[in-house]
């Protein structure tokens, strides 16, 4: 029988490709992930035995929004790591192209990238999502949607060059 610590090591990747999602760097996101991890082991009693990696994200999303609420109310210059936005295991082949992926996701509405991470980079079902962030499921669809459109137009408007002529 697996223990819960076992199991959150297995999920520890999936943590930290969505912590890194919602953060402004690398170390941030670490921070992000250590807290979460702090409070599950805190509230071990409270986790009813069943999905256990939605549980973990739920609380992630919400310490992220806690953070961000702080963040308003206490407003600081943040040192951004552009790169630290990108969800994936495996650096792109094109370290230009995985920039302009980083720099688009950053312009997206964090409420979007969160859902278009979820579903998009770790697989989850828009009914999971919805209970992660604790939203209905068409809100979840919505968002999704508009987070795909939006990132859609800007990288479709970053591969316009403009050539001039002398004549």
């Amino acid at each position: 029988m697996k223990s819960f610590e076992t199991d959150m090591l297995a999920i520890l990747p999936r943590l930290k490709r969505y912590a890194r999602s919602l953060s402004a760097s690398h170390a941030d996101a670490d921070d992000l992930v250590q807290d979460c991890l702090e409070k599950a082991f805190a509230r071990r009693e409270t986790w009813r035995g069943e999905n256990l990696q939605g549980w973990l994200m739920t609380i992630l999303t919400n310490l992220n929004r806690n953070r961000l609420r702080q963040a308003i109310a206490t407003p600081h210059m943040v040192d951004y790591d552009a790169a630290g936005a990108v969800a994936a295991e495996h650096a792109e082949s094109d370290p230009l192209a995985r920039d302009r992926i980083a720099a688009a996701l950053d312009r997206l509405h964090p409420d979007q990238r969160a859902v278009l991470m979820l579903v998009v980079v770790e697989g989850y079902a828009y009914g999971e999502v919805a209970t992660m962030l604790e939203i209905p499921a068409g809100t979840v669809m919505s968002r999704l949607s508009r987070a795909r459109r939006t990132l859609a137009a800007i990288l479709e408007g970053g591969n316009i060059v403009e050539f001039r002529r002398n004549t």
